[in-house]
């Protein structure tokens, strides 16, 4: 028998999304930082760290919500040991 969810699971897994966003393009702008302090190359060290904290920030948040969102489907579909659907 399927559990009932928590009032709360769905809001800490939708913060938990955001926050890996924010920590995406959060750390690449600062290896972006770094790379500028080194070679003395600013601004362009932060503006491709923060396209790309973006790019994989987004390639991220798009993949968990669509694992969120076939979850429960997808448990019905499981195979049982003998291969068969």
């Amino acid at each position: 028998m399927p559990e009932e969810p928590k009032p709360g699971s769905d809001l800490s897994k939708l913060a938990g999304i955001g926050f890996e966003l924010a920590a995406a393009v959060g750390g690449f702008v600062f290896v972006g930082y770094l790379v500028d302090r080194h070679f003395r190359s600013a601004p362009w060290g932060v503006l491709i760290g923060a396209i790309l904290g973006l790019v994989g920030g987004m390639y991220n948040l798009i993949r968990q919500t669509l694992l969120a969102t076939r979850g429960p489907a997808n448990e019905s579909k499981k195979t049982n040991g003998d291969g068969a659907r």
